[in-house]
């Protein structure tokens, strides 16, 4: 055998390591308190509103737009 033989793993090995792993980086996280968490939901909600109703808004004008077209060709 050559010496750049790869060794294969024990996937159940693999496995544990890699919660371990993950683990250990969770723990390294700053995570956000209650006020940030509300503030940064409340903020992505709004813009979510806002959005849907240019969206909603666009559509509408649109569809005006096309339905005028139909009846002047028509």
């Amino acid at each position: 055998m050559s010496s750049t033989t790869v060794k294969k793993k024990n996937p159940f090995q693999w496995l544990v390591r890699y919660f371990r792993e993950a683990r250990a980086e969770l723990k390294k996280v700053t995570w956000p308190n209650r006020q940030m968490t509300t503030t940064y939901s409340l903020i992505v909600i709004g813009l979510c509103l806002i959005l849907a109703a240019f969206f909603g808004g666009l559509d509408w004008v649109l569809n005006k737009g096309l339905e005028w077209l139909i009846l002047l060709t028509s």
